[in-house]
């Protein structure tokens, strides 16, 4: 006898029971297309040095996964773009006029040794991409700290393609030392501060995505708009690096949050997945702990940037900020 149909099926299985249409790819590109703008405008300010770094760092970084993979033996992951982004990110990391082949050293090393070395994708306890910026920044100092100004068509006459100069943080490191007694607050425009219009929209020295904060602006806005990231690490990141400022009485706020690397790390860098809390507790504290360590070691640091090596300091106690701030399961 043929048994009767049961109406309903119920499937066992494991947490997670929630299921979201996102995938790897898709977040990724979300990232990608994030980076567009700031992309577009490194380019438009420092032209065709910007153009050859790029493809330099993402062609390298997808050269050197595939062949990761396979002699890993392990199935290809180039179809989730991380490669892509990890080339991208580095790359507007990067000055302008830094030599070719230390751009594809530097996508080498953040591709086999930041992330393969570990496993892979999910596995890497520090972002990848800043990792080789850092490894990059002391075995390369010279060139990593050589900023090329942006391209204004007609002053040079076409007799000179560059010109290197200090960026705004470079600029400002011996004025606003620690052990320095300002006597005024310098205004837009003196002791190497641009003006106000130049900070938003970029147009100053610097690596070729972090210049213009309106750019990055708006891919923040995008990755909070398609929920890729959470407000709680830019905000907390950017407010502790405000209050900061205001405190310390060095340069004026705006200008340390408009300048440098600290857009581009609180958006894009410091919020990657992997390396980041996953709760919203864990995020503030992770986020404020960035701002204050970035804020110190331009202040005392012998580097005027402090970005790249707070969030990879952050990275590296991000698992003790998770159990610290897992909540208690229901019922306990």
């Amino acid at each position: 006898m043929k048994p009767k149909e049961i109406g309903e099926h119920f499937i066992l299985s494991s947490s997670p029971h929630a299921h979201a249409p996102a995938g790897v790819s898709r977040i990724m590109l979300d990232v990608i297309i994030a980076l567009l703008p700031t992309t577009i405008a490194g380019i438009w300010f420092f032209g065709m040095g910007a153009v050859w770094t790029i493809a330099v760092c993402v062609s390298t970084c997808i050269v050197t996964e595939a062949l990761c993979r396979l002699l890993m033996k392990r199935e290809s992951s180039l179809g989730d773009f991380s490669a892509v982004l990890t080339g991208l990110l580095l790359a507007l990391n990067l000055p302008s006029g830094i030599p070719l082949w230390m751009a594809a050293v530097g996508s080498v090393f953040a591709i086999a040794v930041a992330k393969q070395v570990f496993g892979g994708l999910g596995m890497n306890p520090f972002n990848p991409a800043l990792a080789a910026r850092a490894f990059m920044l002391i075995s390369f100092t010279g060139p990593m700290t050589t900023w090329l100004k942006p391209l204004q068509p007609g002053r040079f006459g076409g007799a000179c393609e560059a010109l290197t100069c200090a960026t705004p943080l470079a600029a400002m490191k011996p004025m606003f030392a620690a052990d320095a007694a300002a006597s005024a607050t310098p205004q837009a425009g003196e002791g190497g501060i641009p003006q106000l219009v130049d900070l938003i929209v970029g147009n100053m020295p610097g690596c070729i995505g972090e210049v213009s904060s309106i750019a990055l602006l708006l891919g923040g806005i995008y990755l909070i708009w398609r929920k890729v990231i959470t407000w709680h690490i830019p905000v907390s990141f950017i407010f502790t690096a405000w209050v900061y400022s205001l405190v310390s009485g060095g340069a004026p706020a705006h200008v340390q949050i408009l300048t440098g690397g600290l857009m581009i790390g609180a958006i894009f860098m410091a919020t990657d997945y992997v390396t980041s809390p996953t709760t919203a507790k864990g995020k503030l504290i992770f986020g404020f702990g960035c701002g204050l360590l970035c804020m110190l070691i331009r202040q005392f640091g012998g580097y005027p940037e402090g970005c790249s090596f707070a969030i990879l300091i952050m990275n590296s106690v991000c698992p003790l900020i998770n159990r610290w701030t897992q909540p208690k399961p229901f019922g306990a």
